[in-house]
């Protein structure tokens, strides 16, 4: 079985499906969104990642390293990365959390363990437990194991998935999963290509086959001004999604936002998505106002 590694666990997580949930976050992406709000989800391996604004220079990371990869410089810490293996000795003695490990391996029994936790919440809202990421379908056995024992506690469970997987994982994985919340980001497979590294028509015709299937699933698009905001687009997401099998579809839009910036800066990445643009409230209600007259539930958010 692929171990996966995850990077955040969200508790009283109100947008990932209904009621209060946690959300589990996993790591490892098939796509490279260049708006990716959470650039550590993208990679399947462990990264350090390092925030200069809170480092008060104590020096205590370059002392407890034990290749010797950390050097104090006026700059902040540099790590040399030929030399450091990711042990997170570095992370573990900072006292301001400056330098994180991204990047943290749990059983299914651990990590159930954490979910029921959470169990007085779901009974009282609603919720469940979400699978998000980076891309949980990137791990089969351990999803479908994991999916399997909260489906046996009757837990709520929601995936959140690009849909670019093989056709028939995503459908095993449906039996065991009561909602998707599926992306759909372009139309057409070229600038879907051009802005997240793949082509949409694996995406796409997985999500037909899905709703084949007659599995609750709803629709994020994320919306990014001059990207995916044109009437063109927007028609025909909109056209597609009507023509998907099974109950009308709903629909959140995701308006784009950079407040991840910073997040590409403590892993040390260039932020490619600097030039594009947040919508504005005129986006929006285009946006808005396509889906509804083709019958869709729509809501900004969630």
């Amino acid at each position: 079985m692929q171990q996966p590694l995850i990077f955040d666990i969200k508790r009283y997580a109100i947008n990932d499906g209904p009621g209060i949930r946690i959300t589990i976050f996993f790591k490892g992406c098939p796509l490279s969104c260049i708006w990716c709000h959470n650039p550590e989800s993208i990679s399947a391996k462990p990264q350090k990642m390092y925030n200069p604004g809170k480092c008060i220079g104590c020096g205590e990371c370059v002392k407890a390293c034990p290749n010797h990869a950390c050097s104090l410089t006026q700059d902040g810490i540099i790590t040399d990365l030929q030399r450091c293996n990711l042990s997170g000795q570095c992370a573990a003695i900072c006292p301001t959390l400056a330098t994180e490990i991204s990047g943290y391996y749990k059983s299914a029994p651990e990590l159930l363990k954490i979910i029921e936790t959470e169990r007085v919440l779901f009974d009282q809202s609603g919720g469940g437990v979400t699978f998000s990421g980076g891309e949980p379908l990137l791990y089969p056995d351990y999803l479908t194991e994991i999916l399997d024992v909260c489906g046996n506690q009757q837990i709520h469970r929601s995936v959140d998935t690009s849909g670019f997987a093989k056709q028939e994982l995503l459908l095993e994985v449906a039996k065991r999963t009561d909602l998707f919340l599926y992306d759909l980001k372009l139309m057409d497979s070229a600038k879907h290509k051009a802005y997240t590294g793949v082509g949409n028509e694996l995406i796409l015709a997985n999500l037909g086959a899905l709703a084949e299937t007659g599995a609750a699933i709803q629709i994020r698009i994320p919306l990014i001004k001059g990207v995916n905001s044109d009437l063109k687009n927007l028609a025909a997401s909109a056209a597609f999604i009507t023509k998907l099998a099974g109950e009308k579809k709903s629909v959140n839009l995701l308006p784009y936002h950079d407040i991840a910036s910073h997040k590409y800066q403590k892993l040390g990445e260039n932020y490619l998505a600097d030039k594009l643009q947040e919508p504005d409230d005129v986006d929006l209600r285009q946006a808005i106002d396509c889906f509804t007259a083709h019958d869709l539930l729509t809501v900004v958010g969630g």
